[in-house]
């Protein structure tokens, strides 16, 4: 899975000194890499999925809210402890998807696996761009391990396979 990065992108990249125009661009590739996970998410109806891949952790979508030209959404894995049986996200990330601007902004994102902080506060640019640029990467290995969520083509509420053999659940929250 290659994506086209301008030299200037991705010196920046390499670097760690970004700027506006650069976080910009790494929103909108953000964009790119979640609609390939969620395909025409502006049309899914509030509710939660989720994307299991046999010898993977599940992947979780719930959209929050649904407007005219945004998509509030929370994204995560999944993980069950075997002998307690409790379930933990990580990592743990809310964003707002900008259809018109084709932009996703991190609002909020937990995950123990970078030294970021560990609540993401905004808007230092450094700190969005690290979420973002965790987020891009995050997004990229999931697409890697098969996950995603279509559509729900279902009444609310029932229970339905998705995406080439993925087993997919959609659980739409009553109206």
């Amino acid at each position: 899975m290659q994506f086209a990065l301008d030299r200037a992108f991705l010196l920046k990249l390499i670097a760690g000194h970004p700027d506006v125009g650069a976080l910009m661009s790494l929103c909108e590739e953000n964009f790119i890499l979640l609609r390939r996970l969620a395909p025409e998410l502006n049309a899914y109806p509030a509710g939660q999925r989720l994307s299991r891949r046999p010898g993977t952790v599940d992947l979780a979508l719930e959209v929050e809210e649904q407007a005219r030209y945004t998509t509030l959404v929370h994204l995560t894995h999944r993980f069950t402890d075997a002998e307690t049986l409790e379930t933990h996200s990580d990592p743990d990330a809310r964003l707002r998807v900008y259809h018109d601007a084709r932009q996703v902004e991190v609002l909020e994102l937990r995950q123990s696996m970078l030294p970021l902080r560990t609540r993401y506060a905004h808007p230092a640019l450094t700190d969005k761009w690290r979420a973002n640029l965790f987020l891009s990467k995050w997004l990229m290995f999931c697409l890697r391990q098969g996950h995603g969520f279509a559509p729900d083509p279902n009444p609310v509420g029932e229970r339905h396979l998705l995406i080439d053999g993925a087993s997919s659940v959609c659980f739409a929250q009553p109206s």
